[in-house]
Order: C-alpha cells, then structure tokens, then sequence
C-alpha cells in the first residue's frame, strides 16, 4: 500500500495548556513525509473525527495517527475500517500533559518523541490479510455431566451443531449417582431434588446435537476451527473448537492412612456415602447394621501440602447435605463434623445454620486419628484436639465418612490426546488444573479453541458447574466465529494479523516451538515450525525468542519497534537529559501508566513509554538498538510471574527475565553496566509505583553516567 499518512492533533483536555502543539506539528512535517496534517480542539467530538473520516473518504489519506488521548479510550470513536485504514494512536495526554510540568522543555520533547515514534510505528506497519481457511464452526463437548450437558444444550440452541462424548454408557456424570442435592432456592434450608434427567432428555432429543455415550477421543489434530477428532468407536469428524467438560475425580482415599480408609470398612468416603443414601440406606458395609452415630471428617486430605493444597469449595455443603440424610432416616441417631473451617458461602450460611439447630455437633480440628476403641469389635474411635475448648475430644462412632476433595479428571489422563509438538495433554497448573489466565480468561486453556467449564478448571459445586457450561458455551462459539473471519481470540480479541515465517532463513533451532505458551508450531522431521495460524494468540513471543528475526506480524515486528527507538531524539550528554526506553506490556503495564496519568502522578521525563504486546515479544535487538542509539537505560515493565502469574500469555514475562539474564552477562562482557537494563513485575493496580521506578531508575542511571555510546 502507497501510504498517506494523516497528522491528527488534539489540544483539548489540557493538552494544548501543557504542550506546545505547533512544534508538534513541526515534527511532523519537517520530519516525516505526511499527506495531511490537522489540529483541532477535540478530536473525539462529531466535528474532530469528521474532520479525519472526510480525509479519509476523499482519499487524501490512508494511515491515520491521532496524537490525543490513550489508546484505551474513545475506540468506539476513532474507529475505522482495520482492512483499509491503518490508525495509530500517539498518547500524549495521559502519558506526556497530565504527568508532566505545563510549558516545560522537557515536556515537549517528550511529546515530540512519542509523535516521531508513532509516525514511524505506522511507517513499519501494513494493512493485515487475515489467515482464511474453510472453517467448520460445530463444536465438541466432551463429558456429559452438569457442565458438558449445559453446555452442549446452550451451544445447541445457539444454532450450533453440537457433538457430545461421554466416555460412560449413561450421562449425568456424578450428578446421576446423588441423592439430592444442596439447596438453592430461599430459605435455603431443604434439600433439593435432583433434576439432571430433564437435562439429559434435552440433549438427548435436541436435533442439533449427536450423542456418543460409550466413547473416548483417541485424537484430535488440528486447529481452532479444523480440529480433526477420531474416538474409539465411530466415524471421526470435524470440529471447530471445544468444550472440555470432563468432571473430577475423588483424591485417593488409600493415601490417608492416618483415617484408616481401607483398615476398617465402616470407614467410607462421601462419594461412597452419597451413593449408599441414593441406593436406599445408609448401612455400615461391616455387618449392614444401620449406624446410630456417624462422624465426618472434612478435609480428608484436602488443605494439606502433603496431599491437596487447596479447598475443594463443595465438601463443607455436601457433609451438611450427607448430615440432613442421616437425621432423616433416624432423628435419633448421632452426627458428628470434625472441622478445620466450616466454607458455606452466600446463602447456604443459611443451610448451616439449619444443621446447626437440628443437633449436629460440630468439632473444630485441625487433624484427626481414626482407631478402633478398646475394647469394641467394631466401634471407630475418633481422637481429635478441639481448638475451640482447648482440649482432647474422643467420640466413638459407627460409621465414618471422609470428606475427599475433588481432582481434575485430566490429572494423569489427557483425554483429548491432542496431536501437538507440545503434548497430548491440556498445560496444566501445578495442582492439575488446566493452565489459564484466572482472573481474565476463566474457561481459556493455552489450547486455543479449547474451554474447560466445570469441576475440571476448578472445584465446584453442580450450580456452578452449569453455569460454567454456559460460560465455556459461549466462548466456544466466540472462538468458530472469530476465526472465520481471520481474527483473534481473547487476549488481542480481533486482532487481524498472524505470524509470518521466512523460513528461508531457518535454523531449525526451535525456540519459537519450544517457547510458544499455546502450541502453534508443530514442527517437521528436521525441525523446522509448522505453524498452525488459527491457534496463535498473536503475542509474539515467537518473535522475540527467534535469534534469526525471520517471525514478524503485518502490525507488529522486530524492525518496527527497532525503528521507533531508533527514531528517539538523544540529546547530547553534555545537555544532561538522559533517555529511558520503557518497552511496557499492552495488557497491565500500559494502562498502569496511564492510570498513573490519570491520577496525575508526575515522574521523570527522560522515559519514552512504547507499548508491546507481551514483554516475552522481546528480540534481544532492542537492547542493542537501544544501547546504539545512545539510551541510557532501558525499563521493562511486564506482568507478575511464578506461580501466580498475571501474564495475559502465561509465560510472557517469564521468558523475558530468562533472556534479560543472558543480555545482563553480555553487557558485563562489553563494560557496560548491567544496571541500565532493568525488568520490574507490574500489575494493573500498582500505576501509584511507576513513579518511584522511573525516578529509582534515573537515580540510579545518574550514578552511572551518561551511555558511552551517546554521540556515536
């Protein structure tokens, strides 16, 4: 494309106060070969963006920079046709009039800075031709529990071709095996029925979706929108994206020796226990006497680092339901709960109070021993410290039920049996649990078009487990809908671009592979990538981890953001204005900094803020380019990372102070200090820190002096 490029400055919300706009528009066109140039006192109102969108219909021009507010706001306003119409847009409001003194020098070469690096942005950019393939748009659901048939049922009345495995010969998961469940409706304080077969019979006679009980997935190959799915039985077929509804799985109760599970039969779990209510009675499996006194035993392996960390969120509701059940069949007999922490959450605090009155006695402990009493056959001996009386507790029971907490049913099984570089299994977190964006993306895997909805993402209870379904749903047919139209799913939702190899330059190397969080690239017997388009999120970290710069995106590229750098102006060291490059990530660092403009947090002006789509997009170039180009110090600003991430790409940052070590070792090797290059871990929430990093950070790049670099 003949670019024509448009100048669009704005000099309302203080800007015009603060910066002197003309001088902006001497860098734009003493510096830059533009088509138009225009200032107007509000860009956003009818008038200003007339004023572009009658350029642009008159052909005048076809790349458009607004130099105005963030990017993040007004998108609805300056919104133009992604195909036909490169936009760019230049922060000088919250990044440069709202953070810095009005009227000072060093406030307007900031702003002329960030006008010479977004003209140049739009200069390294073309118009984007998205990935077309013929895509299938029916989806997999795979289990047939509440969550696998609620989805299947949602996506089915969406309009949407639908295809149900459940490896089973009957669906209805564990939902089908229970007695009642916990209430749901007010006051909160009976039983609810178990209504799973209306559901059932829904998706049974739905004329858009197929049934496969019986059947397992043997494959499944391909991509968002033409994964290739073969099962263990039946014809294998094509699917656009999928639903992982696979449930969960009790925690193995023979682990916990300290309860006896397996020394004595009147020890049982609450899987066990809920499935002897729903055959009729409950009975102890010693003798098939009915018990007069039943203890159960919460967190049965949960909430305890030598078995389940975490709290499965159900048990507490369910050992109250198993309790209710007791009392019903003999209100005279016994029930006893031994407790860490009773978790009933909103309104079935009200259920607990209900247990409460009707005479369960509640013990609160932290661990327990599980015996026979002297001098009894058959009777269980409970010992236990009571925290709340201080002392020793002994109760002699009949029967007791350990409340096991839930596992992912992927956990050692990886039951789609993807055909990825990467493995057959979904990623999972360090418990099991499919590896996502928690907080942003709760039902994304790092398999694109891949959901999990249910029990298997994270411990819940059959409610929930629905509305899971609902949600994943949803997201799957976000996800066929997208790619038929070229575009990206969630992060960088609509983004047209994918990646582009010039593969003649390959060394077979395989990082871009091996580093990808989400699997894009198979790779051939030689090991040169196959890239499969319609998984890439479009975070580039392919291209920062290719030592041979060949992976680059129309919109987004090693040379750009080397151009932008390069395109800083670098006073001379005697003038004493050191220059800071701040490569911030897109998802949390750039709008911390712009909520630091927004509440008008001042800092430093020697940093240029340049926005990347994750810092694991780094090329080590950009150190080099900018060290070249007399930078006194470079500033990485990413997400979170370890355990608790908060990466948008899961390992973006991670990977990034992975190859910061390896630039750190060269700078010492070429006497230059390893302190100009800095890496900080930022979450959307902590805009009030940037200041104090940035002016850290020039303190600390005072005391190394000007870049020896700077003039040459």
């Amino acid at each position: 494309m003949d670019q024509k490029i448009g100048v669009y400055i704005c000099s309302g919300c203080g800007i015009g106060d603060s910066i002197d706009v003309e001088s902006l528009s001497s860098v734009a066109k003493d510096e830059f070969k533009i088509a138009k140039l225009e200032t107007h006192a509000a860009l956003c109102s009818d008038d200003g963006v007339g004023l572009i969108r009658k350029d642009l219909a008159a052909g005048d021009v076809n790349c458009v920079a607004i130099a105005a507010c963030s990017g993040r706001v007004k998108t609805d306003v300056f919104n133009f046709d992604p195909m036909t119409v490169i936009t760019e847009r230049i922060n000088i409001r919250e990044h440069v009039a709202w953070c810095q003194p009005v009227g000072e020098e060093d406030t307007r070469m900031m702003a002329e800075d960030y006008i010479r690096m977004g003209i140049t942005r739009i200069e390294k950019t073309h118009l984007p031709n998205p990935y077309s393939e013929s895509i299938d748009k029916s989806i997999l659901v795979v289990g047939g529990g509440s969550s696998g048939l609620q989805a299947a049922l949602d996506a089915a009345d969406a309009g949407y071709s639908v295809t149900l495995v459940e490896k089973e010969d009957q669906l209805g998961g564990y939902m089908a095996k229970w007695k009642s469940t916990v209430p749901t409706s007010p006051p909160y304080q009976q039983l609810d029925e178990i209504t799973i077969q209306q559901t059932i019979d829904k998706v049974v006679n739905h004329e858009k979706i197929t049934v496969l009980t019986g059947t397992t997935i043997t494959k499944v190959a391909g991509a968002p929108g033409m994964f290739d799915v073969t099962f263990s039985k039946g014809d294998p077929k094509r699917v656009g994206s999928i639903v992982l509804a696979a449930g969960w799985k009790p925690y193995d109760p023979e682990k916990l020796q300290h309860l006896s599970y397996g020394t004595y039969p009147d020890v049982i779990t609450n899987v066990q226990f809920e499935e002897m209510a729903k055959a009729g009675k409950i009975t102890c499996p010693s003798d098939g006497s009915e018990p007069s006194v039943v203890a159960f035993i919460q967190c049965a392996g949960s909430r305890d680092a030598d078995h389940l960390p975490y709290c499965s969120a159900i048990c507490c509701r369910v050992s109250l339901k198993q309790a209710v059940y007791v009392k019903e069949q003999n209100e005279e007999n016994k029930v006893f709960i031994f407790y860490k922490d009773i978790r009933t959450p909103e309104q079935s605090e009200e259920f607990y109070k209900k247990v409460q009155k009707d005479g369960t006695v509640f013990v609160k402990t932290d661990t327990s021993k599980v015996t026979i009493g002297e001098g009894s056959e058959r009777k269980l001996c409970i010992e236990a410290m009571d925290q709340l009386l201080g002392e020793p507790v002994m109760v002699e029971a009949d029967l007791v039920v350990l409340a096991t907490g839930m596992q992912p049913a992927t956990l050692d099984d990886p039951i789609l049996n993807l055909e990825y570089r990467q493995g057959p299994a979904v990623p999972e977190l360090k418990y099991g649990f499919p590896d996502s964006h928690y907080v942003c993306f709760p039902y994304e895997t790092r398999r694109t078009g891949i959901y999990a909805a249910g029990c298997v993402r994270q411990p819940m209870g059959a409610s929930r487990a629905s509305q899971d379904g609902t949600g994943a749903a949803l997201k799957a047919i976000q996800c066929v809908e997208l790619t038929s139209q070229g575009k990206a799913v969630h992060p960088r939702s609509g983004d047209l671009s994918y990646p582009e190899l010039f593969l003649q330059r390959c060394t077979q190397c395989k990082r871009c592979t091996e580093e990808c969080p989400f699997g894009m690239y198979n790779e051939d017997v030689k090991g040169t990538p196959l890239p499969h388009p319609t998984r890439c999120r479009r975070c580039s970290i392919c291209m920062g981890s290719c030592p041979e710069r060949i992976i680059s995106f129309a919109n987004y590229s090693v040379d750009m953001i080397g151009s932008m750098i390069k395109s800083i102006n670098v006073p001379d060291e005697y003038d004493e204005k050191p220059r800071i490059v701040a490569l911030i990530c897109e998802n949390d660092a750039f709008p911390a900094v712009d909520m630091a403009g927004l509440h008008r947090l001042s800092y430093a002006p020697w940093v240029r803020f340049i926005p990347v789509r994750c810092l694991g997009s780094l090329n080590l170039i950009w150190i080099a380019d900018s060290l070249s180009k007399g930078i006194d110090g470079i500033l990485l600003l990413g997400c979170r990372y370890g355990d608790d991430y908060q990466c948008h790409f899961m390992q973006g940052s991670e990977l990034a102070n992975t190859r910061l070590s390896k630039v750190a070792e060269t700078l010492d090797r070429l006497m230059l200090e390893s302190d100009r290059v800095r890496l900080e871990q930022l979450a959307i929430t902590d805009f009030g820190r940037i200041p104090k990093i940035i002016d850290e950070f020039t303190e600390r790049l005072a005391e190394l002096g000007p870049n020896p670099y700077k003039g040459f």
